[in-house]
């Protein structure tokens, strides 16, 4: 029940996040303009914002993973193994992105 309501809550928080996403990156000069994503990128605020949707990204995707996993009977035997998998890989994969986006300097 709780990776239902997971994909739910983080399903919301997508929407809100990639409306931003795509008012802030994609729709101004309808084209992406490096120039502007490296100036977005000095900001912390837009820092935190691009690490809060890369976890609910990631929330999302491993939620929706580990239940498709977990409907399929043979793996049902599986269910902690399955969810360690998911949680190590969430964990890797939340490290490694926000790393990358707090390390963003600016073309000299």
């Amino acid at each position: 029940m709780r990776v239902f309501q997971l994909q739910r809550l983080s399903a919301v928080a997508l929407l809100f996040f990639l409306t931003i996403h795509m008012i802030v990156v994609h729709y101004p000069p309808f084209h992406i303009d490096f120039a502007r994503i490296t100036e977005r990128m000095q900001d912390p605020v837009w820092k935190a914002i691009d690490i809060a949707f890369l976890f609910f990204v990631l929330l999302h995707g491993l939620t929706g993973a580990y239940a498709v996993l977990i409907d399929v009977e043979r793996f049902s035997h599986f269910k902690r193994v399955l969810a360690s998998l998911a949680i190590l890989a969430g964990i890797w994969c939340m490290y490694y992105g926000t790393m990358t986006i707090l390390s963003f300097q600016a073309p000299v």
